[in-house]
């Protein structure tokens, strides 16, 4: 949108498409504060800081901005833009009244740090929840909990079967640094056992701890605690049963969030758990992982557990592939506890120096993945590593064995065939009245896309599947006009009441003469009538952000144009890695190299050591 009204520096950057209207009101609204005219460099500068909120980044690369920008065309035309010399911006924002002060008052909402990576500028806020995020996790860094190593070896022994294969087992690794450490990050892959691992991490915890610990499990979002909580149910009932299960909610339930955006918890008010699990965490926002680290005792373990490589959140900031990819000499961390590699059992051999190095910070990446075949593992690695010849080369094409697969955009005839089957599928396991069989027949396929709208998108696709299945199948028999046996379901929005999250899938089933809709809840099944859903839609794709923590039989990737700014690296192993035994990804070789040549540019201090600058 561009803003009519604005007729300086900034009006040239709104053109051409780099500032949105919001950056330029916001900018224009934080240099009043300063009381007198403002530096065009500063007020440049400005609305790109707000700009790198919106888009994801706590702070801009000074040094990149440039770079970073989404476009420079103004009606399809190409565009020189008027940047500043980086010296010169640099030298304005030092003496700015909006980084030091004014005469009229202390506020200042803008912060000047230099790093490793330049020169960086924030809104003072993201600053600030940053240096407390570095402060708090070099302050737990610096001491280890006392553990009795023969209790803790055999806590492992009890936990963790031997393993025939011959490569150490890293699950066994974790739990040991988990119980030697204030803070762990457990990152992996899908597929690689994070859950699994946790569960047996609570066990070890137990016997290292005593029966009575207090344990807090939570996830960004309730389906994603909801899963959480399966899995640690899962392991209680058939391995070895905790003595109670503790209940996974959202974090911002487990802070006590209020309605006008504040939180119960703080550091006025700890948190009472002895260990703390944050599933799925990257997808916590800086913001929130600094109310939570705020909220921890010293004495609290803290566990965080995700994959770096998946999408991030959706608000500022990408805080668990900061923390795995941390330098370890900006971690102010002391050796690795002898408990630890007496308990693990690990040798110089089992990890590289880098990952020996990480274990140090409290970081353990899980390498051995367990969900899907070892040509999509090959796969996702290509894609995380940015070779797209490599993916290209180990992509097939239609008809032939491989599992993963380019399909042209103007050839779906494959594409449809699966879809119809696992329809037909869905229908005759809802229709028997089986909900187990109906859920295991819900998970068999599902077509993934980047954008909610349009052609490429869930919208356009669901339409396309719909009209798929009433020619090859027939119209289905609904039940009221409204529901029918076989109808796949999504949640739209959190219900704690009937216990299901936005992000859900279900299915209708038949229920003798009526109806009802099932939700798979690890060994269980939960059954609710489809009046007490509220906030439900049918399901034939979905976008690749709600997948996450999802996996499925085979997934269809529907790629939108190369130019698309959704189309990343992140986003295409996020869809491929939901797969268990096949991919078809839906688009051009040109949609494919774009995405994995394209990463998701988040600026972030918290990689290296950033410092104010201090005022002139």
């Amino acid at each position: 949108m561009i803003v009519t009204s604005e007729t300086g520096v900034l009006a040239p950057f709104n053109q051409a498409g780099v500032l949105h209207a919001s950056d330029v009101h916001v900018a224009r609204r934080v240099a009043a504060l300063a009381g007198g005219t403002t530096d065009d460099d500063v007020l440049l500068a400005t609305a790109l800081a707000v700009r790198a909120v919106r888009t994801g980044s706590t702070c801009v690369q000074l040094d990149r901005i440039a770079e970073n920008s989404v476009e420079h065309t103004v009606d399809g035309e190409p565009v020189e833009l008027p940047w500043p010399p980086v010296e010169r911006l640099t030298a304005a924002l030092a003496t700015s009244p909006l980084v030091v002060g004014a005469s009229s008052g202390p506020l200042t909402p803008l912060a000047l740090a230099e790093s490793a990576d330049g020169p960086l500028l924030y809104l003072r806020k993201y600053f600030r929840q940053e240096q407390s995020i570095r402060t708090i996790l070099d302050d737990r860094a610096a001491t280890r909990p006392d553990v009795d190593v023969d209790v803790l070896t055999r806590a492992l022994d009890e936990a963790f079967t031997s393993d025939d294969s011959g490569l150490y087992d890293r699950q066994r690794a974790a739990a040991a640094l988990a119980a030697t450490s204030w803070t762990t990050v457990l990152a992996g892959g899908p597929g690689t056992g994070k859950t699994y691992t946790v569960a047996r991490i609570l066990a070890v915890m137990e016997t290292v701890l005593g029966p009575d610990i207090r344990i807090g499990l939570c996830a960004p979002t309730g389906r994603a605690a909801a899963q959480l909580q399966s899995a640690i149910g899962e392991y209680s009932r058939t391995r070895r049963r905790l003595t109670s299960d503790p209940a996974a909610v959202t974090v911002h339930r487990l802070l006590g969030s209020r309605p006008d955006g504040t939180f119960v918890r703080g550091s006025g008010n700890r948190l009472p758990f002895d260990v703390v699990v944050v599933d799925e965490t990257s997808m916590l926002p800086v913001t929130m992982m600094c109310r939570l680290l705020e909220s921890l005792r010293g004495d609290t373990r803290l566990i965080l557990v995700g994959d770096p490589h998946q999408l991030v959140s959706v608000e500022a900031g990408a805080v668990l592939a900061d923390l795995v990819e941390r330098d370890p000499a900006d971690v102010a961390s002391v050796e690795k506890s002898s408990a630890f590699g007496a308990a693990a059992g690990i040798d110089d051999a089992d990890f590289t120096d880098a990952e020996q190095a990480a274990l140090g910070g409290g970081v353990i990446t899980l390498r051995r993945g367990h969900r899907y075949g070892d040509r999509i593992g090959e796969v996702a690695e290509a894609v995380n590593a940015g070779d797209a010849d490599r993916v290209l080369e180990l992509i097939g094409s239609p008809g032939d064995d491989n599992p993963v697969t380019l399909v042209d955009p103007d050839d779906l005839a494959g594409v449809r065939g699966s879809v119809v089957a696992w329809a037909r599928s869905l229908r005759e396991a809802a229709g028997s009245g089986d909900a187990r069989l109906a859920v295991e027949a819900l998970r068999g396929h599902r077509v993934l896309c980047a954008h909610r709208a349009g052609r490429f998108g869930v919208a356009g696709w669901s339409r396309r599947i719909t009209g798929w299945t009433t020619d090859d199948l027939g119209g289905a028999t609904t039940h009221g006009g409204a529901w029918y046996a076989g109808e796949p379901l999504l949640v739209t929005a959190n219900d704690r009441a009937q216990d299901v999250y936005n992000g859900d899938s279900g299915v209708v089933i038949a229920d003798g003469d009526s109806l009802v809709a099932v939700f798979e809840r690890g060994d269980s099944i939960k059954r609710l009538h489809p009046s007490q859903l509220a906030d439900v839609v049918p399901v034939y794709a979905m976008t690749i952000h709600r997948s996450q923590g999802s996996q499925f039989t085979e997934v269809t990737v529907v790629l939108p144009p190369a130019g698309a700014e959704l189309l990343t690296r992140e986003l295409l192993y996020t869809a491929i890695t939901r797969a268990e035994s096949r991919v078809r990804i839906v688009g051009t070789a040109d949609a494919l190299r774009a995405a994995v040549g394209r990463r998701v540019a988040r600026a972030s201090g918290l990689r290296t050591r950033a410092v104010e600058r201090p005022a002139p």
